[in-house]
């Protein structure tokens, strides 16, 4: 992974179909689109979750037994 960017490759929760796209670091990016579209699935259900689920592996073992287990988003 680029140091210089996120790169999704294969995004495929709720309604986004197998999408693939690279978001530069330390720049304000928008998602627009028409109600529907999948603005929530990315931003939400797919960079969040994945970027959540990244923080929680980097916890202990023994920390993670206190947390709820998460699923991870289809990227």
């Amino acid at each position: 992974m680029s140091a210089k960017e996120l790169i999704i490759e294969g995004a495929r929760q709720n309604n986004l179909r197998n999408i693939s796209l690279r978001l530069p670091h330390n720049k304000f990016i928008t998602v627009t689109g028409v109600s529907g579209s999948g603005k929530s699935s990315l931003a939400f259900d797919t960079i969040f979750a994945e970027g959540q689920w990244r923080f929680i592996e980097s916890l202990s073992t023994y920390a993670r037994l206190f947390l709820e287990k998460l699923d991870r988003p289809e990227v």
